[in-house]
């Protein structure tokens, strides 16, 4: 259920999440905390511990989560948001309402590319990716947190054009390689000065996705340097095996694995990171609306089927959609710790499943089913309207 902003507000108060199952951190080196109970104060974290050692008393909002588990909110880290709550890509509407029941409480652009007339000089890119921030900063469907305004870069910009953007509010780029530069030489030039003036950057890796884009092998990936490597595993088409191993043991940025990609690709690339013991680089997106569709359950489907097939605990999955790509995107969600913000996703085993607990049914393949969502201390959401139905569903105390 989508909730307006002054609904939300009247919520935000003291809230006590007690009765936790298995409480999943995100953090990658510590992913299950010895906790049963969060307390939050209006849209941060203010404790989490045993309920007999932390101070629950004068809650506004109390939610008993019937021993399921809390994770942190998901982070979608690759989206292409065009227009409010609706994608031309599939004219379909609700979209990003359906990834929160789905999880995901946070999305990132990687670029507006597919509106109807996308402006490709300087002057329109610029004004199109400050309206995109502007407006996505004071739209949020369902509660979700869209970080949108990212300009694919063109021939003809400089570098004061970037310190424009940033002034404006502009933190992220557009897939380098969607627009017409497409050498690793100028890219890397304007991914420079991007990062100097604190706008982070992503790189489209592989093949072709819309009109316009081309190829990017590994040599302009690594020529160009981006912060993220965008779709590591193709969007939809991806490098030959010896490029993607290359990219994950001569670069240090971020892997970023999709679900629209190439799936052996994506375990390519986790088996690679895993050898390299850096998990830590894995980060998770859906790539999408895209011509394959949207994903409401994009991110779930990709936490388990890199814990199934790629043999990566569950609860470290779930790390590769939290706290990873927090840290590589530079966001105050992601973890469950006092200070952060408390946006968060209660679930369950799904009704029926093989596995014996949450984490073990994920790891045998299996979809959790979600209970509630909740994004800065307010109840987004109930019981998913997507998911399979959970084993357990967490109560609304008062």
């Amino acid at each position: 259920m989508a909730h307006d902003e002054s609904a939300r507000t009247a919520t935000q108060a003291r809230l006590v999440i007690r009765n936790i199952g298995v409480l999943l951190s995100g953090d990658l080196g510590r992913p299950i905390l010895d906790a049963d109970t969060v307390v939050c104060s209006g849209d941060r974290i203010t404790a989490v511990g045993k309920e007999k050692d932390v101070d629950i008393t004068g809650a506004a909002v109390t939610i008993d989560a019937k021993g399921t588990a809390l994770v942190p909110g998901l982070i979608d880290s690759h989206v292409h948001p065009v227009c409010g709550d609706w994608t031309p890509r599939q004219n379909q509407l609700g979209w990003i309402d359906g990834y929160l029941h789905g999880g995901v409480t946070t999305m990132i652009s990687a670029g507006e590319v597919h509106t109807p007339g996308r402006p490709k000089d300087v002057v329109g890119l610029k004004a199109m990716a400050i309206f995109a921030q502007r407006a996505f900063h004071a739209f949020r469907p369902g509660g979700v947190k869209i970080y949108a305004g990212a300009p694919v870069i063109e021939h003809g910009m400089v570098e004061d054009d970037f310190k424009e953007l940033a002034a404006a509010g502009v933190r992220i780029l557009g897939e380098v390689g969607l627009g017409s530069v497409k050498d690793g030489k100028t890219a890397r030039q304007m991914v420079s000065w991007a990062r100097k003036y604190g706008i982070q950057s992503t790189i489209h890796t592989g093949g072709p996705s819309i009109p316009g884009s081309s190829l990017i092998d590994k040599d302009m990936v690594l020529e160009t340097d981006a912060d993220v490597i965008g779709h590591v595993n193709g969007g939809h088409t991806a490098l030959p095996d010896d490029q993607i191993t290359a990219l994950c043991e001569r670069s240090t940025r971020a892997l970023e694995i999709v679900h629209n990609g190439n799936e052996r690709a994506g375990l390519l690339t986790l088996r690679t990171a895993k050898e390299l013991g850096q998990l830590d680089r894995i980060i998770l997106g859906t790539d999408s609306p895209a011509g394959s569709g949207v994903q409401p359950l994009g991110i779930i489907r990709m936490i388990a089927l890199l814990s199934s097939l790629g043999e990566v605990p569950a609860e470290q999955a779930i790390c590769f959609a939290t706290g990873n790509t927090a840290r590589m995107r530079s966001l105050d969600c992601g973890l469950v710790a006092p200070g952060r913000e408390a946006s968060f996703v209660l679930m369950d085993k799904a009704q029926h499943s093989s596995g014996k607990d949450l984490l073990d049914s994920i790891q045998k393949g299996d979809l959790p089913g979600i209970g509630m969502v909740i994004i800065e201390g307010a109840v987004s959401t109930q019981r998913s309207r997507n998911t399979p139905p959970a084993t357990r569903v967490p109560e609304l105390v008062r």
